[in-house]
């Protein structure tokens, strides 16, 4: 089988001899992956930023394909359309029941090594093996394509979260610091529930790409003055961090104005970030860090997806062969592509 594996920093490697997985449980599932992505995160452990992950280690948590095998728990048929959290969780203890599947004790990630939990195999692969699939795994519509509903999986998940957690409304003014895939996707989602938007990007060039989907893409020195101008608007401003760096977060605490909410979903690889406490403290800030939960908010974001209200494709700039994988990820990594989403087979049906 072949796949995408981590092989140390700033080097992976598509192999072609990966033991095909098994079912180990009856709430397993084996899924034919028909497309999968490159996220974010996974340049954490790409540009070494994470000692600890393992070698070998078979990359990728984002992806949708077909059941090929089901243990007599999983309520899929074969053939089924799927599409796979990122995060696994169990389902059944009182945190999965309370909502919480990130802080359930078999919580981990596919293809993210020990980070998390214990180490899963991940998507940047011919097949996976899905742990408890009968909560990990979610349908896919007919009127959704697998590019799509991989998104459903990770980045428009952990956007809706972001908008949802803060309670996002017509009445709000929402700033999103960087126009990455999951900034651009929060933006969407809050357009949609009505709020006026700005976006903060430092690159020229993926401003000018975001100005497609939204209107309002300012540079860093402008963010501030371009929420306090709109706020007159929407008195109750909301800004979402995308990013994931001190820099960033500076950015989104001076920006968010008087009583604001600054909302984190950027992925903070380091655990000594400077932060603005003396502005957030004058500003009476409200500070949030939310991960993103696409099996809590999966039939929401299947909604958006299924009624064409948000089409996450819009930020696919790169769909390469899993055998270019190396490439894609020298292509993100180097932020020549905002999103990379790659196909294990031309003929996938």
């Amino acid at each position: 089988m072949r796949g995408v594996v981590y092989r140390g920093p700033r080097h992976v490697e598509v192999v072609d001899d990966l033991p095909m997985p098994r079912l180990e449980s009856e709430r397993d599932a084996v899924v034919r992956v028909t497309c999968t992505a490159i996220c974010g995160s996974d340049l954490h452990p790409y540009r070494g930023e994470m000692p600890t992950f393992a070698t070998g280690t078979v990359l990728g948590h984002e992806f949708a394909g077909v059941v090929t095998e089901r243990g007599s728990q999983v309520p899929f048929a074969v053939g089924d359309r799927v599409v796979a959290s990122d995060l696994i969780a169990c389902g059944r203890c009182a945190r999965c029941v309370r909502g919480w599947h990130y802080h359930c004790p078999s919580a981990t990630l596919f293809g993210y090594s020990t980070i998390v939990g214990d180490a899963v195999a991940g998507g940047q692969a011919e097949y996976v093996r899905v742990p408890f699939a009968d909560v990990v795994l979610g349908p896919v519509p007919a009127a959704v394509t697998d590019e799509q509903a991989l998104f459903a999986g990770d980045v428009l998940a952990t956007a809706y979260t972001a908008v949802t957690d803060a309670h996002v409304g017509p009445e709000h003014l929402v700033g999103v610091v960087g126009a990455g895939p999951v900034g651009l996707m929060a933006a969407l989602c809050a357009t949609e529930l009505g709020a006026a938007v700005v976006v903060c990007e430092v690159d020229p060039a993926r401003r000018e790409r975001a100005r497609a989907l939204v209107p309002e893409v300012v540079e860093p020195e402008r963010f501030a003055a371009t929420m306090a101008r709109m706020r007159g608007r929407a008195e109750a401003a909301v800004v979402i961090e995308a990013v994931g760096s001190g820099a960033a977060l500076a950015c989104a605490v001076d920006a968010a104005g008087p009583r604001g909410t600054v909302l984190v979903v950027g992925a903070h690889g380091a655990d000594d970030v400077a932060f603005p406490a003396g502005r957030a403290f004058v500003q009476e800030l409200t500070l949030r860090f939310a991960v993103g939960d696409p099996i809590r908010s999966r039939d929401p974001v299947t909604a958006l997806l299924r009624t064409g209200r948000v089409d996450p494709s819009a930020v696919v700039s790169h769909r390469l062969p899993l055998t270019e994988a190396v490439r894609g990820y020298e292509l993100f990594d180097t932020r020549v592509a905002d999103k990379v989403v790659l196909i294990p087979s031309a003929d996938p049906f």
